[in-house]
This record gives structure tokens, sequence and C-alpha cells, in this order.
């Protein structure tokens, strides 16, 4: 009976347990609280990390074939040189095919019933867009209809679109993405590095990408039509459908404040090597020459402080010429970008807030002014051209107020109705090309579209001299997507530095 009894208690006791635990579970769930991520969630973190690497791919790779900077040294593996190693592919690859998986996250969680927001949509195909358009445009075909599969659909070999095709489905990203935030639901303006939440300015960046990507295929047969068509649609006929970046202060920038995480990629560097590399002579010399009050300004007192922080040599801004010869000059004591720590009032681009600079107003000037010399759009292509070189100016001098004409004229510069084509053409990228300082390779892409600006050929160049069209495709991923990667090469051609990608070809 002893025995029975304490059987029975034990299975109360069991059973008492079981309908414990299933209440403890219950309570243990706050009714308040969702297990449901938040779009916004994906963007900040996925923001920072793409910007920074397009500075860092900027700073190292841009702007030493671009002739901006001169990485000192007679070694292999020079890229003021076109001479870089195949591993300069991984980075850039890697790192904005991973970001890419938090903005379609942040897009499917947008759309998603419980956290449906239009806004956070269309941002999330700004920055797809924006980010593919960087991918493709360095190298070439990619993976894109099924990139970023593998995690939900076990997708590991995703095959290369051909840019063509990746050109048009981006367009109809931007389309979208400039219909979906006409709503104007709004987002959180804490997790918005960029615009602090002003969705209308995200539009206006959507539309003005739109612009930078049409122009760079317009000139090809199968696209010009639908290119020409938009860009006067944009501009001209439906304008009030498609704002654009209209002013400086609607520029796209992720400003390093230095504050909590916002602290720039750049302070990562070591001072003495941020300031090792030296100033290119074509860079500095047009600055110099023009009197450009980015490298004087006449407020601070002295010529050795200036908004860019460039060092003088003896009191004048000297530079390297790129592509020199190896062992023939020591270029060792020329001027160089400060470094953080020699700021004590002098302004140095290694802390610069700026230096997140995604796309700014003087660009969507400079894109009007040659879509107005080219016919695509009317009007006196000298405006816009004035309107992005004075703008380029005040972006980091805010208080400059001289007549932007006569500035320009003073050195030669200005604006000249009656030149070529041609030389109109040079006008306007030889001022872009400023513009985009600092702009992640869009020097590098908008130089091998027009052949602007004309840049001086060192006679240490390899390569046969000539301006290198693509990075090479990853190593990794000639082992790790075999099949993807030789289809890509057979329709785009050999997997080198020359292989001009579509839109570069006639």
């Amino acid at each position: 009976m002893k025995l029975k009894n304490i059987f029975i208690l034990g299975l109360l006791s069991v059973l008492t347990l079981v309908s414990c635990d299933k209440g403890f579970n219950e309570l243990n769930i706050d009714p308040t609280k969702t297990t449901e991520a938040y779009p916004e969630q994906f963007m900040t973190h996925a923001l920072m990390q793409t910007v920074s690497a397009n500075m860092n791919r900027n700073r190292g790779f841009n702007n030493e074939l671009m002739q901006v900077t001169v990485s000192l040294g007679d070694g292999e593996y020079k890229v003021f040189r076109y001479d870089f190693r195949r591993s300069w592919s991984d980075y850039l690859w890697s790192s904005h095919f991973l970001n890419m998986s938090n903005y379609k996250d942040m897009y499917a969680k947008a759309s998603n019933e419980l956290t449906l927001n239009p806004s956070y949509q269309g941002i999330s195909l700004i920055l797809q867009t924006w980010t593919y358009s960087i991918l493709t445009d360095t190298y070439g075909d990619i993976p894109y209809s099924q990139s970023t599969l593998g995690r939900d659909s076990l997708l590991f070999e995703p095959k290369f679109d051909a840019q063509k095709d990746i050109y048009a489905d981006m367009f109809a990203k931007l389309d979208t993405a400039n219909n979906l935030l006409k709503a104007n639901t709004g987002i959180n303006a804490t997790v918005d590095p960029v615009f602090a939440g002003d969705v209308a300015k995200w539009r206006k960046f959507g539309n003005s990408l739109y612009l930078r990507l049409l122009l760079r295929v317009a000139h090809k047969a199968e696209m010009k039509e639908y290119a020409v068509g938009k860009i006067k649609e944009i501009l001209e006929t439906n304008s009030s459908n498609y704002p654009v970046i209209s002013n400086n202060e609607e520029s796209a920038i992720l400003r390093w404040t230095g504050e909590g995480v916002f602290i720039s990629p750049f302070m990562s560097t070591r001072v003495q090597d941020f300031r090792a590399t030296a100033i290119a002579e074509y860079f500095i010399d047009f600055l110099r020459d023009t009197n450009d009050p980015r490298l004087n300004i006449p407020e601070y007192g002295t010529s050795g402080v200036n908004r860019w922080g460039i060092a003088p040599v003896s009191g004048n801004f000297v530079g390297v010429p790129s592509g020199y010869a190896a062992g023939s000059e020591d270029y060792s004591k020329m001027s160089y970008f400060y470094s953080a720590d020699q700021n004590n009032g002098v302004n140095s681009i290694q802390q610069e807030p700026l230096t997140g600079m995604i796309m700014n107003f003087a660009e969507v000037e400079f894109i009007k002014a040659e879509a107005m010399l080219k016919g695509y759009i009317t009007g006196d292509p000298s405006v816009p051209f004035y309107s992005g070189a004075e703008n380029s100016i005040k972006l980091w001098v805010p208080t400059w107020a001289d007549d932007i004409k006569e500035h320009l004229a003073a050195s030669d510069v200005a604006w000249d109705p009656a030149a070529s084509f041609d030389k109109k053409m040079e006008k306007i990228h030889q001022q872009k090309y400023f513009a985009l300082f600092l702009v992640d390779l869009q020097q590098w892409f908008e130089y091998r579209r027009t052949g602007h600006p004309i840049l001086p050929k060192g006679e240490g160049l390899k390569n046969n001299g000539e301006m290198p069209a693509r990075m090479q495709y990853p190593v990794y991923v000639q082992s790790s997507n075999p099949t993807s990667y030789r289809e890509a090469v057979a329709r785009q051609g050999s997997d080198e530095i020359n292989t001009k990608m579509w839109w570069q070809k006639p």
C-alpha cells in the first residue's frame, strides 16, 4: 500500500511539473515585444561597411590610377604604374556581396505584413542598385539575379548575368524605388547616417543615381533610345515626378562625425602610413595653378592651411609625376595629405566627415552639362557647368563667395562656347574629376567611359601604358564557382585587366 501511494504521488508530481512547464513557457513570452526583425535593423551597419569599403578602394586603387596620389616606391605591383596583384580584386567583391544580403533582408522585412514600410523598400532598392553598379562597373558581368541566395536557397554557384541585363534591371529597380518613396511613409532617423530619416532626399538620391547610370550607357546602340529618353524624362519632360539632388545640402554623404560608431575608416591607418603617400602632380598642379579655394583658403591666412589638408613643400605645393620610372628620382619630399596627429588647426581627410561621399550635387550638375552638350536635353551646358564647378568648391568651402566665371577665367579654364565638342567634354570632366574626389571609383569609371580628363602618361607605366579597364575576378571565384566563371569569361572575354566590359565596347 505504501509503495502504491508513493507511485501515485510521483505520477501527480510529474503531471504537475508538465503542467507548470507549459504555463512557464507562456509566461516568459513578453506580449509587448516581437521576435520579428525590423527593416531598419539591416540599414546602418551595411551602409557603413559599404561606404568604408568604397573609401578604402578609393584611396588605394582609384586615386593611384587616376593621379590623385602616388604610393612611392620602385618595387613591383604599384597601382599608379598600372601594375597590381590579382588579390586586389577580393576585398570589394567580398564586402559588397556580404552587405548586399543585408540590403535584401531589409527589403524582405519592409515587405512583410507585420513590418510593411514602402520607404524602406525603396531605400533598399536604391542601396542595392548603388552597390551592384559599383560591382558591375568594376568587374563587368557579375552574379546578380542569383546572387546572395546561398543562405535561403542553398544556391552557392550563382550564374553571372550579362552587364547589359544588369543595367536594365537596375533601371527597373530605381523606377520602382521612385514610386515607392512617393508615399513617404517615414523611417527611423536614428538608423539613417546619410539623410537622418529624410525620405524625400533618399528619393532625390535614387533619381540622381539613375542619371549617373543612364549617362554611362546612353551611347550603346541597344540602350540609347531608352537611356536618352529617360534622361529627358527625368530632367525635362517629367521632372516633377523625378526630383533630383538640387543643392549641396541634399548631397548623399555618410558623415564621419567621430562620435559613437561613426569614426572614419581612414583612422585605422597608422598616421605615418597615411602621410607616406604623395600627392600626384596632375591633381595638385591644377589646384595650385587655378588658385583653387580648396587648396588655398584666404580666411585661414596661410597657404599651408587648406581644406583638403595638403602639406606644402618649402611653402609651395609640389606633386609627384604619376607613372614615373622606377629608380629615376627621389620623390620622398613632396606634398602629401596631413595625418590626424598633425591637425593643430590643419584639416586632415583622415578624420574628415565628408570623406563618406556617395554622390554630390556637383556631379548631378555635370551630368546635366554633358546631357545638354550631347543634345539629350535642351539648354546651355555652360549653366550647369558653372554651377557644378561652384558647388564642388562650396561643398568644402561654404563661405567662398567669388564669382565662379571670373575665377575660372582668371586661370584660363572657363567655358568656351566656340570650343570643339571634345574640348568642351574635357572642360566638363576636368571639373567633374575634382567633384568626384573621394567618390568610390567614379573617377576611374568616368575616365574609362569618356577618356577625360586627359591624364599625362609617365615613362614607367606598365601594361603598355593602357589604363586598366577592369579588375579581374577574385581568384577564389574560379574554384568556388567554376562553371559560372567560365561562362562569364567566354561571354565577356579573358579575365584580364584590359578586357573591356559591355558599356566600354563600341
